[in-house]
């Protein structure tokens, strides 16, 4: 059986689930976009193909392999996106949670059940119908767990907000020892440089009080300006809305020391060398078409 155990973003990774790009099928009609990002890339003609986005998501499980990783890959479904892991379920402490998904979704999970089935039974949680939550909203930071959402009355408007109000409620009540911290992020179905898809999208912590961000990811000042105080000023590399798009802030941390990133993030992994981290740079530009990078593609289930 799998003894899962998450406490935060960065602590040393013993496994994961990495997604897979195989078998993604067809270019997806406009109207079958879940994002903004996607939806232009369809219209432009430059949406990813399928043998660039293998080569790239070979080069994560290299990495891996590197760092003695154990690597769980999901069943390959005809002509599915399996690529982002980490909207169909999420580990918390010792509990992996089933995310409430967009509906035809579902069988994403069902790839991943043989994964699921080394889980004791009673570390399965399946969250009631009302509540909507993905991974990317998802981080376990200590005491803390931060949560992305949306809970505005046109919340049902958006495709792209993917976690609600309920789902805050929700965590609280499974983990009561723990601070449930809510941030409300900018939402929009047509400017992918206006929307915060998920928490990671313009926030992730890395090595042990340092963290990357994106102050207009976010709708509320204070919300915004709490994270900057908690980290410190001076722990924090501000990225640019057009960074944002670029998915800057969805790097992964194998451990404190260490972060994949993407090759062309130059500003970035130049500051990440700087504080004394090691950056393990991939490509990743073509899967980045899809409004989702490295965090996106993993689900992590085991770190020391």
């Amino acid at each position: 059986m799998l003894q899962l155990n998450i406490k935060d973003e960065t602590a040393p990774l013993k496994a994961v689930v990495l997604g897979t790009a195989q078998s993604c099928g067809p270019v997806p009609k406009a109207e079958e976009a879940y994002d903004p990002k996607s939806l232009a890339h369809i219209l432009a003609g430059t949406y990813p193909k399928e043998e660039d986005m293998v080569f790239e998501m070979d080069a994560f499980a290299k990495v891996f392999e590197k760092y003695g990783v154990q690597v769980f890959r999901p069943k390959v479904l005809k002509d599915v996106n399996q690529i982002f892991s980490r909207d169909i379920a999420f580990v918390i402490d010792d509990k992996l949670f089933h995310a409430n998904i967009l509906p035809d979704r579902e069988k994403e999970f069902q790839a991943i059940k043989y994964i699921v089935d080394e889980v004791p039974a009673e570390k399965v949680v399946y969250p009631p119908e009302q509540v909507h939550i993905e991974g990317g909203d998802v981080m376990p930071w200590n005491d803390y767990i931060f949560v992305g959402t949306y809970t505005a009355d046109d919340y049902p408007e958006y495709i792209t907000a993917r976690t609600n109000k309920e789902a805050v409620s929700f965590l609280e009540a499974q983990f009561p020892n723990k601070i449930v911290k809510p941030f409300e992020l900018r939402k929009s179905n047509t400017d992918a440089k206006a929307n915060a898809l998920h928490l990671d999208c313009c926030f992730q912590p890395i090595g042990k009080n340092k963290a990357i961000l994106h102050k207009n990811g976010f709708l509320v000042e204070e919300e915004y300006q709490w994270l900057v105080n908690y980290f410190g000023p001076g722990n924090i590399f501000e990225i640019t809305a057009d960074e944002m798009y670029q998915m800057f802030s969805n790097v992964f941390s194998i451990s404190p020391e260490v972060v994949v990133s993407e090759q062309s993030f130059t500003r970035l992994n130049n500051w990440l060398r700087n504080q004394g981290f090691i950056v393990e740079e991939i490509p990743y530009a073509e899967i980045a078409k899809q409004e989702g990078l490295l965090r996106c593609s993993t689900l992590p289930l085991i770190r020391e």
